[in-house]
């Protein structure tokens, strides 16, 4: 019984140290929470189609702490919307101005939407019955 007692306490301990033990491995973080050093750049382009009536254009740069830039598209309206952004550690700020008049073209029926309007039916006779 004794050799019952000592063997079930070497067994309790044997399993506590075990249960110590740090493991060699390290933790590693996921990709998104590395930090990542932001790297200064530019860009711009510009698109101008005479045919197809397509301008616009989009510009930013950012030296890693401060962005800013802008953007030009002509609306459907014949108006030309401009905005010009600046992003810090302060938020995002917008200026948003609208260039020229607002043109809407004149309506003209379609032809395609000019169908042929029936009479509706007169009395009971018209009408199935159940």
């Amino acid at each position: 019984m004794q050799v019952q007692i000592i063997f079930a306490a070497v067994l309790s301990l044997a399993v506590l140290i075990a249960g110590k033990e740090k493991s060699n491995y390290r933790e590693v973080k996921p990709a998104y929470d590395q930090l990542q050093v932001a790297m200064p750049y530019a860009f711009a382009w510009v698109v101008k189609d005479e045919p197809t009536r397509n301008d616009y254009a989009h510009q930013q740069e950012s030296d890693g702490k401060v962005t800013t830039g802008s953007y030009r598209v002509v609306l459907p309206d014949g108006r030309t919307q401009m905005v010009a952004y600046r992003s810090d550690e302060n938020g995002y700020v917008v200026d948003v101005k609208f260039q020229g008049e607002t043109k809407y073209p004149e309506y003209q029926p379609s032809l395609y939407n000019n169908k042929q309007s029936y009479a509706l039916p007169k009395g009971n006779a018209d009408i199935p019955k159940a």
